[in-house]
């Protein structure tokens, strides 16, 4: 066999691909950027730092400017509109052929996230009835996959497989309720006539679908500049068009495993039989090139576009889009009262997380076992599932990202971001203990 050729900018590449391609290094670089945000936040730098983000840009035309946001703004509204339309590939996937699939086996997630986002709701609510604290009770419905994954994979093989697809269906289902709480319950002023605007670019989207259309820049082009933009214009949060245009990228294939498996055959064989000029042992024929754009060609018919981009999206979305969410919105003083500490949103954030996310799931998952409705996961024990409801308790960046739309007031997004800080520590840290000192026993 021909050994490959290698070059000096592999020597930095490899091991950068070899990193991101641990299940691990998403938690690991969501953690160094909420570090380095802490850090600048309590630096001599801080003043900058926060001043940073208050500064605005948009697009100048014919002397008017359009589309002036913060940076903060442009973050949490851009770019993470990207990442939630890589939550929507993922939810679509699951829903199509993954763990969501079937009613077996999607009714034992799909309720512990139920039961892990109402408990610690009613957790927050109970210590914040009223007022403008009481607009926090959605922060701590949320789990963070990136964290919460990355502390199992941490964990190896001391922790069942089944636990790992298990909180990964929970977490998926879990960012499903989030958008429907950000839709329903975190949108301002609706413009109607963008909202219908932006609903005819989903409509034609979906048609396009039905009609076989599997270019992607179709559905970027109809999904940016139609969609995205008409929903950031309608009041409705721009992160829930993100989900809806997620949902209209086809998830078919145009050639079966079996048809793809014999042409790849035939153009194997043909490559083998083709002669190439000793002089152009570095170039190919023309045969050759158009042997290998069929095969290209074939292998994309062969993979369903919905997830050809989200294998395509998935880095950019952890190892940048998140990150840069992190530093923008992780930074918090430590120059800290105790009514701060100890405030009604801090508190309420953090019992939610911490005992309401562990109570819900917990507690969900034992009694539709109980009732015979769903049976426990093969694999897992009664530890497996106490520890997972505690790393369920990590709610970082879904949670941070509610806190930007829940509150205006610096006071209470300095307490709630205190309680997602304070649970998700505690629920990575009791999470990480118990699992690695049951190990993978039943």
């Amino acid at each position: 066999m021909e050994k490959k050729k290698t070059y000096p900018i592999d020597k930095f590449v490899y091991p950068v691909q070899t990193f991101i391609q641990q299940e691990k290094s998403s938690g690991i670089v969501l953690g160094i950027c909420v570090l380095i945000a802490l850090v600048l936040a309590n630096s001599p730098w801080s003043e900058e730092y926060f001043h940073f983000f208050e500064h605005k840009f948009g697009f100048r035309f014919d002397g008017k400017t359009y589309l002036e946001f913060s940076i903060y703004h442009w973050i949490n509204d851009g770019l993470m509109a990207g990442f939630f339309f890589v939550v929507g590939l993922e939810l679509k996937r699951e829903i199509s052929g993954g763990e969501l699939s079937s009613p077996r086996k999607a009714l034992l997630p799909i309720a512990a996230a139920l039961g892990g986002m109402i408990v610690p709701a009613l957790i927050y609510l109970s210590l914040n009835p009223a007022g403008d604290v009481h607009k926090g009770w959605g922060i701590p419905m949320a789990t963070d996959i990136a964290f919460a994954l990355g502390v199992l994979y941490l964990l190896g093989k001391k922790v069942p497989l089944s636990l790992k697809v298990f909180l990964t269906a929970l977490a998926i289902v879990d960012d499903l309720g989030a958008v429907l709480v950000i839709a329903f319950f975190y949108t301002s002023e609706i413009s109607i006539s963008n909202l219908l605007i932006g609903f005819g670019f989903i409509s034609t989207m979906f048609i396009g679908n039905k009609l076989g259309i599997r270019n992607l820049l179709f559905y970027a082009i109809l999904g940016i500049l139609g969609v995205w933009m008409a929903f950031l214009l309608s009041g409705v949060h721009a992160t829930i068009a993100s989900v809806l245009t997620a949902f209209t990228i086809p998830a078919d294939v145009r050639i079966g495993k079996h048809d793809y498996i014999a042409k790849i055959q035939e153009y194997l064989i043909h490559l083998k039989t083709t002669d190439v000029e000793k002089k152009h042992k570095s170039t190919l024929s023309e045969n050759q090139l158009d042997t290998l754009a069929e095969v290209k060609k074939g292998t994309n018919m062969a993979i369903p576009p919905l997830q050809r981009l989200e294998h395509a999206l998935h880095p950019f979305a952890t190892f940048i889009i998140v990150p840069i969410f992190a530093l923008a919105n992780a930074g918090v003083s430590m120059h800290l009262d105790v009514s701060q500490l100890l405030g009604s949103v801090a508190i309420g954030v953090a019992l939610g997380l911490f005992i309401g996310k562990t109570i819900g799931v917990v507690g969900t998952t034992l009694l539709l076992v109980k009732l015979k409705l769903a049976p426990f996961p093969e694999g897992m024990n009664y530890k497996h599932l106490l520890g997972m409801g505690l790393l369920a308790s990590i709610g970082f960046t879904m949670s941070l990202f509610i806190t930007s739309l829940a509150f205006t007031d610096p006071e209470y997004i300095l307490q709630a971001k205190i309680g997602i800080f304070s649970a998700s520590i505690l629920g990575g840290v009791s999470g990480y203990i118990l699992l690695n000192k049951t190990g993978n026993k039943n």
